[in-house]
């Protein structure tokens, strides 16, 4: 039997998403996702998931709230789990409740996923506990979604003005002169500390202080739109001491990140990490092969071999795939030297347990070959596992030292088929100043989906290269680099992003 999942997504930062809202994310047939709801979690779903915006911007609703409902109801009754993802948490001022009872009428079975709500959330990524002993022992949630020409508020104003509770306001923004004329009216003090929290705990969060007498004129001033969140009361006081979101070195700076979906993870964190907005614009995919006989036959011939050197974590993976596929594992590799290029392919092997021979210093084919060369490799036989397209410097080098190569192709790379226009959006906008390239095929590839002519006009964005083969290619293109690290590696790449800051 079909069960809706009211799931609540969190304010907005991935990281805040609940473990079982992550899980049933991607295990439903039916996602209705809201505006508020971070559409990177989409990126969770199955291939096979029906994926139905039903969000509201601005006001302009894409549904409304009944036909949300129906829309609901009507997925349940073909049998299917759907998973209403609502940004925040559901039953805070989420119509959560109103879809549960919605359900229960018709006799769907439902649960209630809790999410972290922004009114907890916001102010604390803006340095402001909304409890704190020396301020408050309360705090209250309100909906400052109220239309100012009432005749008569819904509110119990007067218990708000008297209170010492920290107030945090919901959706009041356009409201906000209103609020504070009456919390103002109704004895709160004029220069009670107040603070509006935009987009809280996403990139592009923004932060504002001020009183109740001069906040409306102050949010006016600096631009302060919806989706915001109102604190009122002393905690807000506490945001200069207590403020760390907003203090990361490359907060709301847009970064582009053009490596393959299943390896741009680690990237994207560290970039999170560091406030960054990222772009996930995946210019290559990463595929099985068609047919894996040669990949085989080469594992059990592997003591032909005297070095075994993976030039990367997918070769590693894709190779230890085909060994489970013959029922094998690493201790076939017993007697074989290996290499690893770069730290995280040595990371990979260790995870398999084998600690590599040799990891080279610099990562660039002569400094490898250099190395293997000390460590006696000339005149050996070497296998190469690796995608069947790649750079062959490396390869042709150890030719020229006198080893006998074999090249392995485990998997193959091909052009993604991302979709241009949000980067395109983006660049347009001036939200983005980085474009981060890790291998020369991420480059060719880019300007594959955006010509080089279309990309030129961007004056202002900088090009990121990890390493001097990169840049070589991007070279190649008519472009110079702006950032390159000394140690080619994600988190080289990284440092230096965070010192151009």
């Amino acid at each position: 039997m079909a069960t809706v999942y009211l799931v609540g997504a969190g304010p907005g930062d991935p990281g805040l998403l609940t473990l079982r809202a992550k899980e049933i994310i991607e295990t439903c047939d039916v996602m209705i996702y809201d505006y508020l709801a971070n559409k990177d979690f989409l990126n969770w779903c199955r291939p096979d998931c029906e994926i139905l915006y039903v969000g509201k911007k601005g006001g302009d609703h894409t549904l409304p709230q009944d036909k949300i409902n129906e829309l609901i109801i009507e997925k349940a009754r073909e049998g299917k789990d759907i998973c209403r993802l609502k940004g925040g948490d559901p039953y805070v001022f989420g119509r959560g409740g109103e879809e549960a009872e919605e359900l229960v009428e018709v006799g769907v079975d439902f649960e209630v996923v809790p999410g972290i709500t922004a009114g907890v959330a916001a102010p604390a990524y803006a340095g402001i506990p909304v409890t704190h002993r020396d301020h408050t022992t309360s705090v209250c949630f309100i909906t400052g979604h109220e239309d100012p020409t009432k005749e008569k508020s819904g509110h119990n104003w007067s218990v708000y003005g008297q209170s010492s509770s920290t107030l945090v306001f919901y959706m009041g923004v356009k409201n906000l002169p209103m609020i504070a004329e009456n919390l103002m009216n109704n004895g709160r003090a004029a220069d009670t500390p107040v603070a509006l929290v935009r987009w809280g705990t996403r990139c592009n969060q923004q932060s504002m202080l001020s009183t109740l007498e001069n906040v409306a004129k102050d949010a006016e001033e600096q631009g302060f739109a919806a989706p915001s969140i109102i604190i009122v009361g002393g905690v807000c006081g506490l945001r200069d001491k207590l403020s760390w979101f907003e203090r990361k070195p490359m907060l709301g700076k847009g970064v582009v990140v053009t490596r393959a979906r299943e390896q741009a993870s680690g990237l994207v964190n560290i970039l999170r990490g560091h406030g960054a907005c990222v772009y996930e614009f995946p210019t290559i995919s990463v595929e099985h092969l068609d047919d894996y006989a040669e990949v085989e036959t080469a594992i059990l011939q592997l003591a032909r071999y005297d070095w075994l050197v993976f030039t990367s974590v997918n070769g590693v993976k894709f190779f230890w795939e085909q060994l489970r596929e013959i029922g094998l594992d690493s201790r076939i590799l017993a007697g074989l030297e290996v290499a690893a290029i770069g730290p995280a392919t040595a990371d990979a092997l260790r995870e398999r347990g084998i600690n590599p021979d040799f990891v080279p210093e610099k990562y660039v084919a002569e400094h490898v070959v250099e190395g293997l060369l000390a460590r006696g490799i000339q005149g050996k036989s070497v296998l190469i596992p690796r995608a069947r397209v790649a750079r062959e410097v490396l390869p042709e080098e150890l030719k020229k030292a006198g080893c006998e190569v074999r090249v392995l192709p485990v998997y193959e790379t091909r052009l993604a088929g991302s979709d241009v226009d949000e980067v395109r959006a983006a660049l347009d906008a001036g939200k983005i100043e980085y474009v981060t390239f890790t291998s020369s095929s991420t480059v060719q590839n880019f300007f594959e989906l955006m010509p080089a002519e279309e990309f030129r006009k961007y004056e202002g964005v900088k090009i990121v290269s990890i390493g001097p083969v990169t840049t070589r290619t991007i070279h190649e293109y008519g472009f110079t680099v702006d950032v390159k690290p000394e140690e080619y590696t994600i988190p080289g790449l990284v440092d230096e992003l965070v010192k151009d800051n």
